[in-house]
């Protein structure tokens, strides 16, 4: 069976008469939706009795004999479990085998719980895979489109009784501009400014204009300009704050990526508006904001190589496995050290 994100409530909701699906696949490269629908899943499975979790990262030094071993026996204090697994791509032969040896064998006790980058379409005609699917769920999770992001915005904000005014729902839209753990985040600290809960645009020009915290695009702003003494106190201010890595990452991905495009143009022979022009039409950025924010776009292209931007795409990848716990790496060290990398201040092990 196949269920949109915003499908789940409803199908768990009928489930007062049985138990949960044996297996749930999650798949989807957006952290907000990907980790409610977890969420969702993993509390409607303890209200039934699913009172063990078995949490496993998958990588390709995985012994996937745990799984099966997890899956034949139960602790005598549980009821029944929950045997999660965080796979970041295909499973191989031995998972594949595992996964048809769990189907095979299925068990009341066990609920498997699948969380996995997005699936193609290839992926997704493999037997492992729709042998699983036949037998659960899956919940392809999709980047909400930049237009229906507003009504998102609304539909957030209306199940805890707030409401927001049009303008209001298109400045936070822009504000994060795609992101919905960053969106989520905003609505919450807008939500204590709100009156009679209703969010209108002062509500939030006000947020934006009298917040003295530190948010993501401040680091990104100075890391460009490359000042690495703010960077470390924004990072660390934002560490304190509570906000999450991933929405850190977002925006020091959406920099670098526009960075790299931008200086492939240029070393092209185009000109900086020919450049601009461009990049915002390719990158999905409003061509007014790159013009306002052109010179330190170009003080940081002329400050690195394109293999810098290069690596520091790669180093993004590690620091993403690092906060999917498939590296035992820490993820705030690591996205210093690339924001340090981005204000001018390379690794040791990156080459000039």
């Amino acid at each position: 069976m196949k269920l949109r994100p915003d499908q789940l409530s409803a199908h768990l909701k009928q489930l007062h008469l049985q138990q949960c699906a044996p297996v749930y696949i999650i798949s989807g490269d957006e952290p907000l939706q990907v980790s409610e629908c977890c969420d969702q899943i993993r509390l409607k499975a303890r209200q039934q009795g699913f009172t063990e979790r078995h949490v496993y990262h998958i990588d390709k030094t995985f012994d996937w004999g745990e799984v099966l071993e997890a899956a034949n026996t139960l602790s005598l204090f549980a009821e029944k479990q929950i045997i999660e697994l965080r796979m970041p791509g295909k499973p191989g032969d031995a998972g594949r085998k595992v996964f048809k040896e769990y189907i095979d064998h299925p068990s009341p006790d066990n609920l498997l719980l699948i969380i996995t980058d997005r699936l193609d379409n290839a992926t997704q005609k493999e037997k492992w895979f729709k042998a699983l699917e036949h037998e659960g769920v899956f919940i392809p999770i999709w980047p909400i489109e930049a237009y229906k992001l507003p009504e998102w915005i609304a539909q957030r904000l209306k199940q805890d009784g707030f409401s927001a005014t049009r303008d209001a729902l298109s400045l936070i839209a822009e504000r994060v501009e795609g992101n919905l753990l960053a969106a989520s985040q905003e609505l919450e600290k807008l939500k204590l400014l709100a009156k009679d809960q209703r969010i209108n645009e002062e509500t939030v020009q006000s947020a934006i204009s009298d917040n003295a915290r530190y948010d993501v695009f401040q680091l990104t702003d100075a890391a460009l300009t490359g000042n690495v003494k703010l960077c470390v106190r924004i990072l660390g201010v934002l560490k304190g704050e509570g906000i999450e890595p991933p929405v850190v990452l977002w925006a020091l991905v959406r920099e670098i990526r526009l960075l790299s495009y931008m200086s492939r143009l240029k070393s092209k022979g185009m000109s900086t508006d020919a450049v601009i022009e461009q990049s915002a039409k390719v990158m999905g950025f409003a061509p007014f904001i790159l013009k306002k924010r052109r010179p330190i776009l170009e003080k940081t292209i002329q400050r690195h190589s394109e293999k810098h931007f290069r690596d520091m795409l790669q180093m993004t990848g590690t620091i993403d496995r690092s906060i999917k716990g498939l590296d035992r790496n820490n993820p705030w060290d690591e996205l210093l050290t690339l924001t340090l990398f981005l204000a001018g201040m390379p690794p040791v092990t990156a080459q000039i």
